[in-house]
């Protein structure tokens, strides 16, 4: 009554079979992951720069410039030249925005044993922090 299939199947439904697209390891994963975290890090860090700059921030981007790079097989990242950030930021919302993204970098740092983006990803946590009155951010992340 049916004509039996004589083709295979593009679904691949049996365990340990081998498709035809490529996969990517969980440590690639985590790289790229880490990779996006740092580069909007370095974003942020970029838009501080221009408006209170500081030997101790320009130090900072270079750095994450540096992981970044690392992360992405030596392509360095799009930076936020220092004159083009927006005249309505605000200096504490930025330093926000960066003590959460750091948080978020440092998280996968942990989790992808990089220890060295994990110091300097807790170094810039408590650089934000210090940036901020306590109680602004207890009342962000609560």
């Amino acid at each position: 009554m049916y004509e039996p299939i004589r083709s295979k199947s593009v679904h691949s439904t049996v365990a340990g079979s081998i498709s035809d697209f490529p996969h990517r390891s969980r440590d690639e994963e985590l790289d790229i992951q880490l990779a996006g975290h740092l580069a909007a890090l370095l974003t942020a860090t970029d838009e501080l720069r221009a408006l209170a700059p500081s030997e101790e921030l320009d130090t900072a981007a270079d750095r994450l410039a540096q992981q970044v790079a690392r992360l992405r097989g030596g392509h360095a990242p799009a930076r936020v030249p220092v004159t083009a950030a927006p005249a309505a930021s605000r200096p504490a919302a930025l330093h926000r925005r960066a003590h959460t993204l750091a948080s978020r970098a440092l998280v996968v740092a942990a989790s992808r044993a990089d220890t060295a983006v994990a110091i300097l990803t807790a170094e810039r946590m408590d650089a934000h922090a210090a940036a901020l009155d306590p109680r602004e951010l207890t009342t962000a992340s609560a």
